[in-house]
């Protein structure tokens, strides 16, 4: 494992492709989450602490984007070790947990599975942050403003099911 902070010259098309799968998920998830938000989602009782709607693309965004870096700081210094496999397993695991609690909240409109599903992502969110840790602290640390969300939202969302059963 490459625990040697060197100087990485940036490579435009390998951060694009990091950006795009990040921001491909993000934007199919809110498929199914923008038509909810009228209708279902208004229906529902929320806390006192829900967001503004219009306040979840544009946070969500930017967290996609410090994702999407920090895979790219991470694959930049990949090799061929299992720290490195680890790390590019939790990372896909966590950005599927990521996309298929839209599903199930939004699209199944699951509120309690979308809970369970929420907490292992947390859970992943924090396992992703250790292991990009291992290839950069950089890395890490941007992951940080995507851990913090994800845990206001496990909060709404297990906030929403208490009100709503």
């Amino acid at each position: 494992m490459n625990t040697i902070t060197t100087n990485h010259k940036f490579r435009f098309f390998p951060f694009s492709i990091c950006l795009l799968i990040t921001l491909v998920i993000g934007f199919v998830a809110s498929l199914v989450t923008r038509p909810q938000i009228a209708g279902w989602y208004s229906m529902l009782n929320k806390p006192s602490f829900n967001p503004p709607s219009w306040l979840f693309a544009p946070v969500w965004t930017v967290i996609y984007i410090l994702i999407a870096t920090a895979a790219y700081m991470v694959w930049e210094r990949r090799d061929n070790t299992p720290n490195y496999a680890t790390a590019k397993a939790v990372y896909i695991i966590q950005l599927t947990l990521n996309f298929l609690w839209s599903i199930v909240f939004f699209g199944l409109h699951q509120i309690i599975w979308a809970l369970l599903v929420i907490i292992v992502l947390w859970i992943m969110i924090v396992l992703n942050i250790r292991w990009f840790g291992k290839f950069s602290k950089t890395a890490g640390w941007l992951l940080l403003p995507y851990f913090l969300w994800v845990s206001f939202a496990t909060i709404l969302n297990l906030s929403i099911y208490l009100l709503n059963r």
